[in-house]
């Protein structure tokens, strides 16, 4: 006679976002408490004194506040998915699913990454630009300062003095994020809000919205709101994890080629989100070129899908 287990029944995804929530927050104190010891290792204890020079991005920091970068992208992004999986004694590769990417779709995808620079832009340009109503000015104020001293720390990270720090930029900046965010928010959060709306479009966009939010960019939340999304149907469509880390990285990774070529030239960083590089027609040709390559990701997709499923 043979038995066989019946399959262990994932806890609620309410109980999944709490617990997610929970290591969220343990990761967030230690990646602090990591991030000070790394600093009092390299600075002395002296650096505990001078938070305005780390908030407001002091060169003299730059080598410590890639680490701390790091280690906040390890503690608060990347453990709480991994730690959610291990609670529900689940293989990660299974419970996010991470089947092996085809090259035909990582293309696709590439391309769509492409062919959205122009859009994105004008969406940046634009979100930059808004103006808020006289009696919310003092918000608007203190989203700016908020936004400059995001610009500050932002610009300092991306300084590149030769191709080794090119390289390590390219580590800590757009890879180590891909890996790490995707996994927290498409597949930590967008998965649990898919099985508690049962609707993956709502999902999508509450987990895009958290994903922009959490940034603390006021003024680049929309566009980035959009990637977040664009990130989650990827994920939605090819049912793995590894295109939409593909294309959070190809995103990643063209800022930091973007600022090698702007000092490369000897353009100011700041400059690099204030100014246009494409004319008004390659918005539009970006907006329709975009929306077919994702109608083609998804088409193929469903069509592999039913393929496989036949």
């Amino acid at each position: 006679m043979n038995f066989s287990l019946a399959p262990r029944e994932e806890k609620s995804a309410y109980t999944q976002l709490l617990i997610l929530a929970c290591y969220a927050l343990a990761g967030a104190v230690v990646g602090s408490v990591l991030s000070l010891i790394a600093l009092v290792a390299l600075y002395g204890t002296g650096v505990l004194q001078n938070g305005v020079g780390l908030s407001e991005g002091d060169p003299a920091y730059l080598n410590g506040l890639r680490i701390a970068q790091s280690l906040t992208s390890l503690s608060l992004f990347l453990m709480p998915p991994l730690l959610l999986a291990i609670t529900e004694k689940t293989r990660i590769k299974t419970f996010y699913g991470f089947k092996k990417p085809k090259p035909s779709l990582l293309l696709i995808v590439f391309l769509i990454m492409v062919s959205s620079l122009p859009v994105m832009e004008w969406l940046t340009l634009t979100n930059q630009k808004m103006v808020f109503p006289e009696y919310l000015k003092s918000l608007e104020n203190w989203m700016r300062e908020k936004e400059d001293a995001a610009m500050n720390m932002t610009i300092l990270l991306l300084r590149i003095r030769g191709f080794g720090e090119f390289m390590i930029n390219i580590f800590i900046i757009a890879l180590l994020p891909a890996i790490a965010e995707e996994l927290l928010f498409r597949g930590g959060i967008q998965r649990s809000f898919s099985r508690m709306f049962r609707n993956p479009h709502v999902a999508i966009w509450v987990s895009a919205f958290i994903f922009s939010a959490i940034h603390v960019q006021f003024f680049g939340f929309f566009p980035r709101m959009l990637l977040g999304a664009a990130f989650g149907y990827i994920y939605l469509w090819t049912g793995s994890l590894w295109y939409a880390m593909f294309a959070h990285f190809l995103n990643n990774a063209y800022a930091v080629c973007q600022a090698w070529y702007l000092q490369a030239h000897h353009i100011p960083l700041d400059q690099a989100d204030n100014s246009a590089y494409f004319p008004w027609y390659a918005y539009v040709i970006s907006l329709i070129l975009s929306i077919f390559l994702f109608k083609y990701l998804k088409d193929k997709t469903t069509q592999s899908n039913g393929e496989q499923l036949g």
